[in-house]
């Protein structure tokens, strides 16, 4: 009997190969072929002049007649990407990509990535509102704190359509959702928990205002100048924010600081910035999940060994993948379905919890559902009205 290779696949080489093969990973294609002069004549002039005619004069029938009703656009400018950082629109086109292969896959909705050649918050905001009426709604993508919070802020004021970042909300959603179940393995009270969120930029501050809305009452969050508190001089306007409802016993320092007696550990930072003896500083059964990508902030080996109870990454290739592809396509579907204008944060707070409530029996391996669980962009789209 052969021996199964425990080899990983080096998914780098993997995709580069794969993306020169194609040529990209999406394409346009006609939901009405052309096949001959008639069909012709109905798709495109002259019959498509009655259509435009009518839209003309009656613009909120767009999401019935066009593909508007379907269609997401996936926006960014490269300046937040994945764990890469601020590589521009040439490094983000793959992302966004695969960002619109998930929408169709997951969700059946047509999404297009559209990279931005400017980082300018002002002139991202106007060039979104413009192209606006081609969508049924915005997902702003890997666009970096803090702009980001005025960015989706200014749009969503604009816009009738729905508008989500989904490095802040998506992350949030399934990381409560995940943090629900955890809670559950170790049996303790999460609203009497002490959560410490490493990473006060987009997803860290999404988490921390979804924590506080589900009832967690001690948060702890740390910058890159360690932990947040109030009257700290450095403090930019949306820190100040954080501060007013984060670490209520007021305590100075840095990570380790914060995570004595702390019974769960959210990375959203960076890669390596936590080894076992921090995980040693805290409570009994701690929960650790450290999901920066590629690399996490502690590898799971590593957590173990500081007696990590639960673990979870933003990796695919370990347990416990917490990876906001579990909510966006839900979102954006119950979104579209429903006609939502405005995705709340109490919708977000169901999202989270619909999605934490399919995994009936959660154990320390299994604390979210699987990708490719189709009960989840359902369940998440139901929690979106």
């Amino acid at each position: 009997m052969k021996k199964k290779s425990t080899q990983k696949k080096d998914y780098a080489k993997l995709a580069l190969a794969l993306h020169k093969k194609l040529g990209g990973k999406i394409r346009t294609t006609p939901a009405q072929p052309v096949h001959n002069r008639e069909d012709l004549s109905t798709v495109y002039t002259p019959g498509v002049g009655a259509v435009s005619s009518y839209l003309a004069k009656n613009p909120g029938k767009a999401r019935e007649y066009t593909m508007k009703g379907r269609t997401i656009a996936i926006v960014s400018d490269g300046s937040a990407v994945l764990g890469l950082g601020n590589i521009g629109p040439y490094g983000a086109i793959p992302v966004m990509e695969g960002k619109a292969v998930l929408f169709k896959s997951l969700a059946d909705l047509e999404a297009f990535p559209i990279v931005l050649d400017t980082q300018d918050a002002d002139e991202i905001v106007e060039t979104v509102i413009r192209i606006a009426p081609m969508f049924g709604g915005i997902n702003l993508e890997d666009i970096a704190a803090p702009k980001c919070f005025d960015i989706e802020a200014r749009v969503k004021a604009a816009l009738d359509i729905p508008v989500m970042h989904d490095d802040q909300h998506g992350t949030a959603i399934v990381v409560v959702a995940g943090l629900i179940n955890a809670a559950k393995v170790v049996k303790k009270d999460l609203k009497k928990m002490k959560v410490v969120v490493s990473g006060a930029g987009a997803a860290g501050t999404a988490v921390a205002n979804l924590l506080k809305l589900l009832g967690v009452g001690d948060i702890v969050m740390l910058d890159s100048k360690g932990i947040i508190l109030r009257g700290r001089k450095d403090l930019t306007p949306h820190k100040k924010e954080l501060a007013a409802f984060t670490n209520k016993r007021q305590i100075a320092g840095g990570l380790s600081e914060a995570l004595e007696g702390a019974d769960a550990v959210i990375g959203v930072s960076g890669p390596g910035l936590m080894n076992a003896s921090h995980i040693k500083l805290m409570a009994k059964k701690p929960i650790v999940f450290g999901l920066a990508n590629p690399v996490p902030e502690i590898l799971p080996e590593e957590a173990v060994l500081g007696g990590a109870a639960v673990i979870a990454t933003g990796r695919s290739d370990y347990p416990n993948q917490i990876n906001n592809s579990l909510a966006f396509p839900g979102v954006f579907r119950g979104a579209i379905d429903n006609k939502v204008t405005k995705i709340t944060d109490a919708m977000k707070l169901k999202a989270a919890k619909a999605l934490a409530a399919l995994v009936k029996k959660p154990t320390a391996a299994m604390i979210v559902p699987g990708t490719f669980d189709k009960r989840v962009v359902p369940s998440v789209a139901k929690a979106i009205r």
